[in-house]
């Protein structure tokens, strides 16, 4: 099994920024797709930004100039550096690791982003 401990979030100004990490334990073997997803409550959990084992990147339109996802040399660690940050940014961040091949998703536990204004 695969674990994903999220850390990184908190409270920051508008126009400010935070570096999201998500680390992994257990077997990640196969893992070929590392992405971030968020979620405010009542609301369908949406995409951010994906990264490739091979090192591909795609973003969802609204962030693309201000946030970069990124992975350690060991790939054990993903992060998302998020910049000139928004009101509208503030949101639960979720990590999502997935084996394409086998179908399987695993998740971090969330890390709680807030931008004031």
């Amino acid at each position: 099994q695969v674990q994903l401990v999220e850390s990184g979030g908190g409270l920051v100004q508008a126009g400010g920024s935070l570096k999201l990490s998500c680390l992994a334990s257990g077997n990640t073997f196969g893992i070929d797709d590392m992405r971030w997803y968020r979620q405010a409550p009542g609301r369908e959990r949406r995409f951010v930004a994906a990264l490739t084992i091979r090192g591909s990147t795609t973003y969802v339109d609204h962030v693309k100039g201000r946030f970069t996802i990124s992975r350690n040399d060991a790939r054990n660690t993903l992060y998302l550096h998020m910049n000139s940050l928004k009101p509208v940014d503030s949101d639960v961040y979720y990590c999502n690791f997935r084996n394409t091949l086998r179908g399987e998703d695993h998740w971090g536990q969330g890390a709680q982003v807030t931008v004031s204004s």
